[in-house]
């Protein structure tokens, strides 16, 4: 019987991906692991560990380059909690154009007081905003959310740009004809009342929102970030938000540095908060590690390639490896060398690690599967 370790708190919708499994936060030796927010940085990775899931999209908390290296498969899911964050950004952009919850705090401190209509009527006007419809908003990011965002603010009159330089096709796809695309930044900056922020935290994209692309920024503009922090530097913003440079900073990301400073809004961490999207992440992440420790087929992983394919022969071998010359032609030397026919075969790469699938006409011995261990380049075997 397979092993699968919690370390969080996961919807029950995972349970029924895990039929036969033994499943629960005591498990030792782990086959697999479903995690949220657990930090995951430190914790041993046993020889036996073949894959870690996240309910989520972002996987900060694992040590991804450290599973890479010894063949452990990494999966989240994206899109599972999309509606979601489309939807709470779509409230922020109301709160972004108009002054709701400053209106709503003042309108606390009228309690016990004589006349409240009229004080409501005199008082209104300090808290006046613009309408979102026929504003200019740009999405940095075209993912599963960003393309989910672009798609319902056209649906509410926006005018949609979108930036992204890694696109997929089927985002691409699933865009509104109606949105603009920009290969350019910087037209973002110059052009939009209103961004919002859909991209992963990269070398390249931390501190993406600076003193220099928020001077780039049109005057007024909404910032809103509900996809990590640390794109936006925090000292920048807020002294933005206080001059008026940026009327509204609104993130998903509370710190010490934005708590309590004027025009900025912090949201504590909400954005995939909804047991709708809580099921979502669990269920997909459970028939992603499911169809991986069975099948060894892989999908949504953050550190190996997709690779999927119907099992039809007798035996799968499923083999990590470095993406160097020559090594598949020695693989499938070794399989030929033990007269075993290659009924089908699958190998695709993601940077510098690879990943094949193996179905074979014959069950090889276990002798073979230690001659393709000992192939240099080879991380690990697994026969399924």
């Amino acid at each position: 019987m397979m092993k699968i370790l919690k370390l969080n708190a996961i919807s029950p919708a995972a349970d029924e991906t895990f039929k036969g499994y033994e499943y629960s936060e005591n498990v030792q030796n782990p086959d697999g692991i479903m995690l949220r927010s657990y930090a995951m940085h430190d914790y041993p990775l046993d020889k036996n560990l073949l894959a870690v899931a996240r309910a989520g999209a972002g996987v900060n908390n694992i040590p991804v380059d450290k599973c890479t290296e010894q063949g452990i498969v990494v999966f989240n899911t994206p899109g599972a909690n999309a509606n979601a964050v489309k939807e709470l950004v779509l409230c922020e952009l109301f709160l972004g154009g108009r002054k709701i919850i400053d209106a709503i705090d003042w309108a606390k401190t009228l309690k016990g007081q004589n006349e409240i209509g009229k004080l409501v009527e005199k008082g209104k006007g300090k808290f006046a905003g613009g309408e979102v419809l026929g504003k200019r908003l740009g999405v940095v990011g075209l993912g599963a959310i960003g393309a989910a965002v672009a798609n319902a603010a056209i649906e509410l009159g926006m005018n949609v740009v979108g930036y992204d330089p890694f696109i997929s096709v089927r985002s691409a796809w699933l865009l509104n004809s109606r949105v603009e695309f920009t290969a350019n930044l910087s037209d973002i900056f110059a052009s939009c009342d209103y961004i919002t922020l859909h991209v992963p935290l990269t070398p390249e994209t931390k501190g993406i929102i600076n003193q220099k692309t928020i001077t780039a920024c049109k005057d007024g503009a909404v910032i809103i970030n509900n996809a990590r922090g640390e794109l936006v530097v925090s000292k920048d913003i807020a002294e933005a938000a206080e001059s008026g440079k940026i009327s509204r900073y609104i993130t998903d990301f509370p710190d010490e540095t934005l708590l309590g400073k004027p025009n900025v809004i912090c949201v504590p961490h909400l954005g995939a908060s909804t047991p709708e999207a809580e099921d979502n992440c669990a269920y997909m992440a459970g028939k992603q590690l499911t169809d991986y420790l069975e099948n060894g087929n892989i999908t949504n992983s953050v550190n190996y390639p997709s690779v999927s394919m119907p099992r039809t022969s007798k035996a799968r071998v499923c083999i990590h490896h470095k993406n160097i010359k020559e090594i598949l032609s020695k693989i499938l030397s070794v399989v030929a060398s033990q007269g075993i026919n290659v009924a089908h075969i699958q190998d695709q790469s993601k940077g510098d690690y690879a990943y094949l699938i193996l179905d074979l006409d014959d069950v090889p011995a276990a002798a073979t599967l230690e001659l393709l261990r000992n192939i240099q380049g080879v991380i690990r075997v697994r026969m399924i």
